[in-house]
Order: structure tokens, then C-alpha cells, then sequence
């Protein structure tokens, strides 16, 4: 067995976002290092990271933390999106169990200007609750895990963007349209004209490649149903970005 002294520091990375693939590419570009990026498996092809991928849940913080040892991980990095929440965690327990540094890189959430019309709601379900007062055409944006909040709403027509087909329960009167950011406002703007959207309905998800969506609503005075985002797990470190996430990881004693 190499001696941890001069082993490559192995880093897991929580990955499937934007930021977690740019993290991975330059980690894995150091010598000093060896990268492992983890992908949930929920979409069907995936944009994979620089390094090793594995793909697949671990079976709980329990799991998570017996591959940690196994694998001796020497820093834990949370990269996944702001809203897989249980994920993150798990991340916290297993951490700290098996007393791996780690720290969750989560990018800036989105903050309403002047001229937009923000509904913020703390779930789905009061999204949902929300949408009867305010339109007939939705535009959802929310992903196609959640579409069971929005399954009794009959009397409302909604489009549904995801990555992947949606699988039942979801909406009886919805359109799919099969989509991967980033999307631009000229896009946006025409998407929402072409369907006669109403009410735009999204999650926190913060970043540029989806923001236009935004804009475009704003434009045309369209209110939004913003989820907001659940909180990073009490006592974990927060980077905005994968360079403060790699200043983390220099300053973070082998």
C-alpha cells in the first residue's frame, strides 16, 4: 500500500453540476491530486468530469462513509445542485464519522430586481398551491423529479423543460420539451411567446446557464414562482466557486 505521506490526495467530488465538472478538470490537472467525481445516475447521459467517475447512490450516509475509508478520500467537496438536499446530508454525517474534511460548493443564488415578480414559496407543493391565483399557462421549470406537486392541477396547461422524459404522476394537460442549458433570452423570450406562458415556475437554482428565463419574464411582466433553495447542512464550509473551493483544498491539511 502507498504511504499516505506520498500517495495523490484523493478528493471526492459530488458532482453533476457545472461547477463540479470546471472543479474536477482542474484538480485533475494537478499531479498531487487524484480526482473521483460521483454522479447520481439520474440522467441518461450525463456530461462526465475529468478524472474517474463512478455513477450510482452509496446506500445511505453509512455507505457513503465505508467508501470513504475504503477508498481513503482525504477531502469531500458537495457539488451536487442547490437542491438535492438529501445528498448533502448524507455528506455531513458521513464526513463526519469517518472525519474527512468537507466543504459544499454551491453558486450564488438568484436575488429579484427591479421590475420582476417573485412569489417565493418553500416547496413545491406551495408552488403548486400558488399557481391558481396567478395563470393558466405554466412554464415549469423545476425538473422532472418533482412534477407529483402538480398532478391534481387539471384546469391549468403546463410545459414541462427537463433534461429526461418525465415519468407519471405528472400534470394530465402538459407539453414536454426535452432541453439542456444554457439557454439564451432571445430563446427564452420566444419560447414564452410561442406557448402564451403566464406563470413562470422555478427553483433557486442560481448561475447563468438558466437565468435568461428570468429576464425574459421581467420583460414581459410575468410573475415567477421562485422555490427557494434548502439550507447547506449546519457547520459545513460554503464556496461560491471552484476557485475558492481549490483555496479550500490547499489550505486544508493533508
Amino acid at each position: 500500500m502507498t504511504d499516505a505521506a506520498t500517495r495523490p490526495r484523493h478528493v471526492l467530488i459530488l458532482g453533476g453540476t457545472t461547477e463540479a465538472r470546471r472543479l474536477a478538470a482542474e484538480l485533475a490537472a494537478d499531479p498531487a491530486l487524484r480526482v473521483t467525481s460521483s454522479l447520481a445516475g439520474r440522467v441518461a447521459e450525463p456530461r462526465l468530469p475529468a478524472g474517474q467517475v463512478r455513477v450510482g447512490g452509496f446506500g445511505g450516509p453509512e455507505g457513503l462513509a465505508r467508501w470513504l475509508r475504503e477508498h481513503q478520500v482525504d477531502a469531500l467537496i458537495d457539488a451536487t445542485h442547490p437542491f438535492a438536499g438529501t445528498i448533502s446530508f448524507h455528506a455531513a454525517q458521513a464526513a463526519a464519522t469517518v472525519h474527512v474534511p468537507l466543504l459544499a460548493l454551491r453558486r450564488p443564488g438568484w436575488v429579484a430586481g427591479p421590475g420582476d415578480r417573485w412569489h417565493t414559496v418553500g416547496s413545491l407543493a406551495e408552488a403548486a398551491a400558488s399557481l391558481p391565483a396567478l395563470g393558466e399557462r405554466i412554464f415549469l421549470t423545476t425538473g422532472r423529479m418533482g412534477l407529483a406537486a402538480f398532478a391534481h392541477l387539471a384546469d391549468l396547461w403546463f410545459l414541462v423543460r427537463s433534461v429526461d422524459a418525465p415519468e407519471p404522476p405528472f400534470p394530465p394537460r402538459m407539453e414536454v420539451l426535452l432541453d439542456r442549458g444554457p439557454f439564451t433570452l432571445e430563446g427564452e423570450t420566444e419560447l414564452l411567446r410561442r406557448h402564451r406562458v403566464d406563470v413562470l415556475v422555478t427553483k433557486d437554482s442560481g448561475g447563468a446557464a438558466t437565468a435568461a428565463k428570468l429576464a425574459a419574464a421581467r420583460a414581459a411582466g410575468l410573475p415567477v414562482v421562485v422555490v427557494r433553495r434548502p439550507p447547506v447542512p449546519a457547520g459545513v464550509p460554503v464556496a461560491e466557486d471552484p476557485a475558492q473551493a481549490v483555496t479550500w483544498l490547499h489550505r486544508t491539511p493533508a
